[in-house]
């Protein structure tokens, strides 16, 4: 990929920004801190408050109280087009008489830049995003894909000092919004500008992100790496939002919980000690043995227990497999695509011992 001269992405600062609307808050004393080059999400489900977070950021809405900084500049009150930022919607929001180039170089015209200079790096930026031979053709003669690259492309020529991406891929097949998304990380890794990117899709945000900033009711309920959100949820809403997760009931004893048997250790939760809880066991730590025959256990596996298998689903390089025990408990185990099972197979069933997340219980 070609490379281009970029100023330096600016760090971006939320000081416990609120935003209320009416006698409705929808931001509650937000804190977040990007650090220069770095690319974070905001992930939760709608409601949660993180395109709120990220038109306050881009001063597209007023915050009721706290401040947002670029770099060491307040610009809580600065209107929205002295921020120098760009961004990129759902909606590709093309102008449709115009032609790529002329849609990338707009930015550049608003701000007086010389029509050489404008052709340059409209090209320059078009290179960047792959759409170097569609320089002259129009928006309706691209496909989506190529039009949410436009989009980034004219987000980017002006250099700005920080990115902010609101679900810029949601309105993509799937395909196409894996290869869009891969491409947006390596052009932002390439620039190294700072990038605030909204999704609803824990995928999305897990694979794009240096960190994922989690947010349930206007606060953010977890910030850290994807691995750290995937292995170390902070809460049963953490746990349960991001990735996939059983619930099964156990029994907590100090720092386990014993779980049909198993005591597996347990990361966080506000349960009391000696208690009933729910603990959040991921898929892959569910794990299926075939039993030789009827009404055996798995030989050399304390805590396997027996369950018929309900369904197997073949997902390409894993599959996913729901067994029931005999009390109707439900279990989802995600294991290789080698191993296969058929429904009415009876199984033995054990937990890696890895840490789990609990919650009372229901």
């Amino acid at each position: 990929m070609p490379t281009t001269p970029s100023s330096a992405g600016s760090s971006v600062r939320l000081e416990q920004v609120t935003k209320a609307y009416g006698s409705t808050t929808v931001l509650h004393g937000v804190d977040l801190a990007l650090e220069p080059g770095e690319l974070v999400c905001l992930l939760g489900p709608s409601g949660c408050g993180k395109t709120t977070a990220l038109r306050c950021i881009a001063g597209l809405e007023a915050v009721s109280g706290g401040r947002v900084l670029i770099g060491e500049q307040d610009v809580t009150d600065v209107p929205v087009n002295r921020r120098d930022i760009g961004m990129v919607f759902q909606q590709y929001s093309l102008f449709p008489h115009l032609t790529v180039a002329r849609n990338v170089e707009f930015g550049l015209s608003m701000r007086r830049i010389a029509k050489e200079e404008r052709a340059s790096r409209s090209a320059e930026m078009l290179e960047i995003v792959g759409l170097s031979h569609l320089a002259e053709r129009f928006p309706h003669e691209l496909s989506g894909g190529q039009q949410q690259r436009v989009a980034l492309a004219r987000a980017l020529v002006t250099r700005p000092r920080a990115l902010l991406l609101d679900e810029p891929l949601s309105a993509l097949d799937a395909k196409v919004r894996v290869r869009l998304r891969e491409q947006i990380r390596a052009i932002q890794t390439e620039l190294g500008i700072t990038t605030v990117f909204v999704t609803h899709d824990q995928e999305e945000a897990l694979a794009v992100s240096d960190r994922v900033a989690v947010m349930e009711g206007g606060r953010i309920a977890q910030l850290g790496t994807p691995e750290e959100l995937y292995r170390r949820p902070n809460s049963p809403f953490v746990a349960d939002f991001v990735g996939l997760s059983n619930r099964i009931e156990g029994e907590l004893s100090g720092d386990r919980v014993v779980v049909r048997g198993a005591a597996l250790p347990v990361i966080a939760g506000g349960a009391a000690a000696d208690s009933r809880v729910t603990a959040y066991l991921r898929p892959e730590h569910v794990r299926l043995a075939p039993i030789a025959g009827e009404g055996s256990a798995a030989a050399g596996t304390p805590s396997a227990l027996e369950a018929v298998v309900v369904s197997s689903g073949f997902l390409g390089a894993i599959r996913r497999t729901v067994v029931q025990f005999d009390d109707g408990v439900t279990l989802a185990s995600q294991h290789g695509a080698d191993a296969a099972f058929a429904a009415g197979d009876r199984v033995a069933v054990a937990f890696s011992p890895e840490p789990v997340t609990v919650a009372p219980a229901d």
